[in-house]
């Protein structure tokens, strides 16, 4: 499948968060821990919010991220707090650039982990879903991306977790019709630049791995000795696909069927139900 980070905190550069952790998101395309593939080669992309536009920034390839020279030239200059970041392994579309992730919609990002399981027998019961308007601004081949388009077509920008609980429930529905018996695998992150909301999720109950970073404040108190922990704000939060690092005590597993919402350093954890 895939894996992904998503940070909000002070500002860092994209070094900070794609290179330098041991176990880096660099380091899991080729040697993923907990992925279904040791290998995620297929593309990457990371997006990004800065002061100068209410529009993130988004650079995505179709190298891999272990071999990318304009990637390792971006991290070193690109300062962000609120950054989404993907390395990919197909499920079956094409490797080409309007596949990778995170995708794009005015100010909101999202990116996607895991697969609809037979989605070639439901892409166009799920495309038919999507709000016209929306329609022509789907550029790529993948379940994610429609599942976005889904997402939005709900009203993603009003309320995230309805939203993607509507969409989840449509994807299901269309699933059964076609005797596909669990339809829906996924850990999904999405931000509007001033709030995250990621969501782990799947209909069979066994969904791909999700993490959250213990308070910082706590693990400084417990680790005086780490000097990264010293650079980071006690609002820092981060959620991966994997942890970054062996450090003891410092990541939690986001629980089965839960929704994460993170604003201003402020988390709060809700069940995630699909909505019929």
């Amino acid at each position: 499948m895939c894996r992904w980070l998503a940070y909000t905190g002070s500002p860092v550069l994209l070094d900070d968060l794609i290179y330098k952790p041991t176990n880096s998101l660099v380091v899991q395309s080729l040697h993923s821990r907990l992925g279904a593939e040791a290998t995620n080669g297929d593309g990457f992309g990371v997006g990004w919010y800065d002061e100068h536009s209410p529009t993130p920034g988004v650079f995505r390839s179709i190298e891999p991220a272990w071999s990318d020279r304009n990637l390792r030239e971006l991290a070193e200059h690109v300062r962000s707090g609120v950054v989404l970041a993907h390395i990919r392994a197909t499920s079956g579309t094409a490797v080409q650039q309007t596949n990778c992730h995170p995708f794009r919609h005015g100010r909101w990002l999202w990116m996607h982990n895991g697969l609809l399981a037979g989605f070639s027998a439901m892409k166009r019961d799920l495309v038919l879903a999507i709000d016209p308007e929306l329609f022509p601004l789907i550029e790529g081949s993948t379940d994610s991306e429609i599942l976005f388009y889904l997402a939005l077509t709900f009203g993603l920008e009003d309320d995230p977790p309805a939203a993607v609980a509507r969409a989840v429930g449509l994807v299901e529905q269309v699933g059964r019709t076609h005797g596909i018996a669990f339809p829906v695998q996924m850990t999904v992150a999405t931000s509007d630049g001033a709030r995250l909301w990621t969501f782990r999720y799947s209909t069979e109950g066994q969904s791909r791995s999700l993490f959250r970073n213990a308070d910082v404040a706590v693990l400084r108190e417990q680790y005086p000795e780490n000097p990264v922990l010293h650079d980071l704000a006690d609002s820092t939060r981060i959620v991966v696909s994997e942890p970054l690092g062996d450090l003891k005590g410092a990541w939690h597993e986001v629980p089965e069927s839960s929704c994460l919402v993170i604003e201003d350093g402020r988390e709060e954890l809700q069940p995630f139900r699909p909505a019929a």
